[in-house]
């Protein structure tokens, strides 16, 4: 078997350090139109709104704590005797506080200001607005730097590649709902690769997997880390 496992991880993931999903009945995503909120016409009608919702989800994350599940991730990385890429469609930093490094952000960073002027990035402050000025050309263009629903997710040809070479993929607490990520699945299988997923309930797209396992990430995720690392 290939020494490659690649790892797609979503809001599940995160939800146990209490950073909520889409789908959480009373979490800050309910408070707002993700149309207005999440896409760039939300953003050029009121930018204002954006970034308020976007230092919400900041100081949300800065709250927020590594739980077991990305501890488990960065200790598969450090002791796996092959590559352990992990891709993730979260924009928070817990993957890289759990101990994870070159973590893949293929929706963006909470923690990365943009400028749709120059493509410049920069770390966020912790609270953004419509008037604050590029750091490289001073233009007032500052944007969250999130991939928002429209807008093409990053390193798409980095992740590919990984897929391709992967002896193991794995779906971490992801809904199967959002692509291109949800059909990252059959293109692992197809390219050879064992898949997995670990979620807390089945994804619309469960039916692709070759194994699953079901329950909190907390506890799910440290099992097949062990498993795999023989622990």
């Amino acid at each position: 078997m290939r020494d490659k496992i690649v790892i797609l991880t979503g809001a599940g993931i995160s939800a146990e350090s209490g950073l909520g999903t889409f789908r959480d009945v009373d979490g800050l995503w309910t408070k707002y139109d993700l149309n207005e909120v999440a896409t760039p016409g939300g953003f050029a009608r009121n930018p204002a709104l954006v970034h308020d919702f976007y230092n919400a989800r900041r100081a949300n994350c800065r709250g927020a704590a590594p739980n077991p599940a990305h501890a488990a991730l960065a200790r598969l990385q450090r002791h796996w005797d092959g590559d352990v890429v992990i891709v993730t469609q979260n924009v928070d930093d817990l993957h890289e506080r759990g101990g994870a490094n070159d973590v893949i952000h293929m929706h963006g960073e909470l923690g990365q200001g943009l400028c749709a002027a120059c493509g410049h990035r920069w770390p966020a402050p912790d609270e953004m607005f419509p008037d604050d000025a590029c750091p490289r050309c001073g233009v007032p263009a500052t944007r969250p730097d999130i991939v928002w629903f429209g807008e093409i997710p990053y390193f798409m040809d980095e992740i590919l590649l990984h897929l391709g070479g992967a002896g193991v993929f794995a779906a971490i607490g992801t809904s199967g709902e959002v692509y291109p990520a949800a059909g990252f699945v059959e293109l692992a299988a197809r390219a050879g690769a064992h898949t997995v997923e670990l979620n807390l309930e089945p994804s619309s797209v469960v039916s692709a997997f070759a194994e699953t396992r079901f329950g909190k990430a907390s506890e799910t995720v440290p099992a097949w880390v062990g498993a795999l690392l023989d622990e």
